[in-house]
């Protein structure tokens, strides 16, 4: 809702204009803070200087004055995707000071569900990172303060504690950091000091190095796979000390996505085409470690600051039981009690249960048959609602009118809440499945996932697939011939982890166990 209060007091000059805009939070009536694009007739950003800008947006406490030309404005506001949006035209007299006031409407409150939002790739200041995370109603951010070519502790003590807990459930770590070369990137999380990458070349030392350095020297290190595609992925995946891998990754964004792969495996375009395709194929992959038994929970991250992201665009919400605390998260996160968005709200459960569940079937029964209860909440025209089984769709809800019953249900795209059963599975062998919704956007990926359940029979062999395993088998054969470096012991050094994952791949595809 949007309220034109006044306007027509003594200008500041000639023709430039001032627009104060108050956002009000529905439920308190109170100033809320939030992100604000305001975007003029050619579509450049408004940028006001006494708060955070990025790209083509900033946020405030609430309440802002910005001083404007004449003309016509678009008016954007969010809080995340657990408010409705402001979308709305606005004109600006000559010599004018307006006043608007918009109230934003929740429709969902997911914490008190027991759903925390975080992201694991910002790269926004340390000093503003507070109100970014108000603005965006995120639980858990981060912030990227040391990376190859940068070190913001270089000189200055590191803080200590390291992590920074205010407004009761809100928490950002100051000690991230990201080693992005020739095979991929990397993030890292819960150390107490910088890696000392900054030397490091575009193949040599290997990112293996500093993965096994901090796993090493910081108890808790978590490493964290930015992307799927990366070609050092499986490499790094073979060590066993990886965390977590990004499903919902910076290649999409708000408005649009990066169609290729950058220096990482491309995918078949005439299979997976722009602008879509770069999508498709994270999932892609990451279903082939799936099949493969590597059970790894997806995360999430924008890299605003970077690229064109909001904080919090692309992020993983996790189930953890009140009383709330950031060790609770990051556990929870590890257990897979989970699922990615940058979009709509997507809470499963399985039998009563959350993902991450492994569900344990005794040898002397026949089958394990799941019920899934879905509760469903997005702002964007939904396309399907898939359930994927070993990396295979096994059932579609499509809400196209010629095509089902959901958007009879809800006819209303602008914000629903669908609570619906979701065709049931049954499983006779071991086996993953999680839940997908993919949003109707042809511009960018727009979708979210459950981290996977599993199903274990007792005294079977999990499940295991020749066709995956040979996947990554062959993937980092193509990585071996990739590298760039002289023969020598720079390039006996990469090379050695390379091959360690090719030993630990063939023996993957040795022990598979289907097709």
């Amino acid at each position: 809702m949007l309220l034109l209060l006044g306007f027509g007091l003594e200008p500041v000059t000639a023709l430039a204009s001032t627009v104060t805009i108050t956002v009000m939070d529905e439920d308190t009536g109170k100033l809320i803070p939030c992100r604000v694009h305001l975007t003029n007739s050619v579509g450049q950003a408004v940028q006001p200087k006494q708060w955070p800008f990025w790209h083509d947006h900033f946020v405030c406490n609430g309440r802002v004055e910005v001083r404007v030309d004449p003309g016509n404005y678009v008016l954007q506001i969010e809080r995340g995707p657990e408010y409705a949006k402001i979308n709305t035209p606005i004109t600006v007299a000559p010599a004018s000071n307006q006043k608007l006031q918009v109230t934003l409407k929740r429709l969902v409150n997911m914490a008190s569900e027991n759903w925390w939002s975080g992201e694991l790739h910002v790269h926004r200041s340390k000093e503003h990172i507070e109100l970014i995370m108000q603005a965006e109603d995120i639980h858990v951010a981060p912030v990227i303060t040391w990376w190859n070519m940068i070190n913001l502790w270089k000189g200055r003590r590191v803080p200590v504690p390291a992590t920074v807990h205010f407004d009761e459930t809100r928490y950002y770590d100051l000690m991230a950091g990201e080693d992005e070369r020739e095979g991929g990137a990397l993030l890292y999380f819960h150390l107490n000091r910088p890696l000392r990458i900054a030397r490091a070349r575009r193949e040599y030392p290997s990112p293996m190095k500093y993965v096994i350095q901090a796993k090493n020297r910081h108890d808790n290190a978590w490493i964290d796979v930015e992307k799927p595609f990366w070609w050092d992925m499986p490499t790094w995946i073979a060590s066993g000390l990886v965390d977590s891998i990004g499903l919902a990754n910076n290649h999409m964004c708000r408005d649009q996505m990066f169609e290729t792969e950058a220096w990482g495996k491309a995918r078949d375009i005439g299979r997976l085409p722009a602008p879509l395709g770069n999508g498709w194929w994270s999932q892609e992959i990451y279903y082939h470690l799936l099949n493969c038994d590597i059970r790894i929970p997806p995360s999430a991250g924008s890299a605003s600051g970077v690229l064109p992201n909001p904080v919090g665009y692309n992020r993983v919400y996790v189930h953890v039981d009140r009383p709330f605390n950031i060790t609770k998260w990051w556990e929870a996160l590890r257990s897979g009690r989970s699922f990615v968005t940058n979009g709509p709200l997507l809470q499963i459960q399985a039998n009563g249960q959350h993902p991450g569940h492994v569900f344990s079937v005794d040898e002397h029964s026949q089958s394990l048959n799941v019920q899934l209860n879905c509760d469903l909440v997005s702002r964007d025209l939904i396309g399907w609602i898939e359930v994927i089984k070993n990396g295979k769709v096994v059932s579609r809800e499509s809400f196209s009118p010629q095509e089902g019953s959901l958007r009879e249900k809800n006819p209303e795209p602008a914000a629903i809440r669908l609570k619906t059963e979701l065709p049931s599975l049954e499983f006779k062998k071991n086996g993953w499945f999680l839940v997908r919704v993919v949003i109707d956007n042809p511009t960018t990926f727009r979708f979210a996932s459950t981290a996977p359940f599993f199903v274990e029979r007792k005294r079977q062999p999990r499940r295991v697939s020749i066709t995956s395993a040979r996947f990554f088998l062959e993937w980092v054969r193509q990585r071996i011939q990739r590298v760039d470096l002289a023969d020598g012991p720079r390039r006996t050094d990469v090379l050695s982890y390379h091959e360690q994952a090719v030993r630990y791949w063939q023996d993957v595809v040795d022990r598979a166990n289907v097709d």
